[in-house]
């Protein structure tokens, strides 16, 4: 087995302190070790190679030490210890780093969303074209257990032919008025960064034949996070120690995986882009929180979308239905339990079965999708099929982007319908 090199080009929470912990814990097991990160900020840089060597000792790996640290994407891409490129960059950073990786030839795996813009997307795309090999793109939800048991059930006429779905997504994150995500310019906003895994996911589950027609949707800025002229800039100067919102007050974020967010470069942060305990009542950001969305596909399937980013955290806090012509299938995230109500032959004949798709990496960041996600990077390397695996791609990427921009539009034109062009 060939050795495979990872240089992650954006050393933060996403890029070292999960994918790379994951990397750290398959190392043996995938024959896979990291030999570079970069970042336009020093100081993540060298916290981030001081977290990885910790990992490192702590698996009794030798490799953490030869890390290779560099603020510029060029020099990492051309390096020879380096034959797969993992960018998770703010998303408005994606297209020069992820073009040049795919036009120097190396593997790449880019986070999710795409982009920010169409523009940056469709350049992104058509280099991957051009190079005729695809990027690995990071929507979560494909690489989930209960969400592939939910798709490999529906593929297989469980519930006969599909007709709708809906996904109830109302997840504490409100992370993003406190972090980069804030503004639109750098994210595309919260509702690119969260919800386009679930449009991603509504055009899994319809397939790849199926196109989706228009868009109608309300939603926008409630007025939980009305900015306030006396909000502190940051939680580690305010003195409000009940405030739910609070963040960086431990070393780790309890609902959030491995993210360590006390070290240097974040606790010192003093750009707005570094900043990751901003004040969620701060003025200056412009993104919204909340949204109700229908999608009507060309294959006639409708999908629901009823989304948020405030709230107590639940079991229920996120949750798949599929109705099929003969039945249901229900996926409760938290819990990873994928249940099934289908009508059998004759009258009073039904099945009702739940599967516990939960593996023995459940408890490990995004339910064990992670782990799953570097299993795939490493089959990818071997030569297997990304459309086998059943992995995303950078043109899933620019068509969740699209159904982002046209949700955005008919909230911002008060439901009316966006068409898709």
């Amino acid at each position: 087995m060939n050795l495979l090199k990872i240089g992650i080009i954006g050393s933060g929470e996403r890029g070292c302190y999960v994918l790379g912990t994951r990397i750290v814990e398959l190392s043996r097991e995938l024959h896979i070790q990291i030999t570079a990160i970069c970042d336009v900020n020093e100081k993540r840089i060298e916290d981030a190679k001081r977290y990885l060597q910790q990992q490192c000792r702590s698996q009794n790996l030798d490799w953490g030490d030869s890390i290779i640290g560099t603020t510029d994407y060029k020099e990492l891409i051309d390096l020879p210890s380096v034959n797969c490129v993992l960018i998770t960059t703010h998303t408005d950073q994606h297209r020069l780093p992820a073009v040049y990786a795919v036009e120097s030839g190396k593997m790449v795996y880019l986070d999710k969303p795409i982009a920010v813009t169409m523009e940056d997307a469709k350049a992104i795309v058509a280099s991957e074209k051009d190079a005729g090999r695809p990027i690995i793109m990071g929507f979560t939800r494909r690489y989930e257990s209960s969400w592939r048991k939910a798709k490999e059930l529906l593929d297989a006429s469980t519930i006969g032919i599909l007709q709708m779905i809906q996904i109830h997504s109302v997840i504490p994150y409100t992370r993003y008025f406190q972090m980069w995500h804030r503004k639109n310019a750098y994210s595309g906003g919260a509702l690119n960064d969260k919800a386009s895994h679930l449009l991603d996911v509504f055009r899994w589950m319809v397939g790849p034949s199926a196109s989706c027609r228009f868009v109608t949707a309300v939603g926008g800025r409630s007025t939980i996070f009305q900015p306030r002229k006396d909000a502190p800039l940051r939680c580690l100067f305010c003195n409000d120690e009940v405030c739910p919102y609070r963040r960086m007050a431990n070393d780790q974020d309890d609902h959030e995986g491995t993210h360590v967010l006390n070290q240097h470069s974040w606790k010192y942060a003093t750009q707005e882009r570094d900043i990751a305990d901003m004040c969620v009542y701060r003025p200056g950001s412009d993104i919204i929180d909340h949204a109700i969305a229908t999608y009507v596909f060309d294959n006639g399937v409708k999908a629901n979308l009823f989304w948020a980013i405030y709230g107590p955290h639940a079991y229920d806090q996120e949750t798949m239905e599929l109705v099929g012509s003969r039945g249901r299938i229900i996926l409760e995230r938290e819990t990873g339990n994928v249940t099934v109500h289908a009508l059998g032959k004759g009258p009073n004949n039904e099945t009702h079965i739940i599967y516990d798709t939960k593996g023995e990496h459940f408890s490990s960041s995004h339910y064990g999708a992670d782990i799953q996600l570097i299993r795939d990077i490493r089959s990818y390397f071997d030569g297997k099929n990304l459309e086998a695996l059943g992995c995303a791609r950078a043109e899933d990427g620019l068509l969740s982007l699209a159904l982002v921009q046209a949700t955005t539009e008919s909230i911002e034109r008060e439901g009316i319908p966006s068409p898709m062009i």
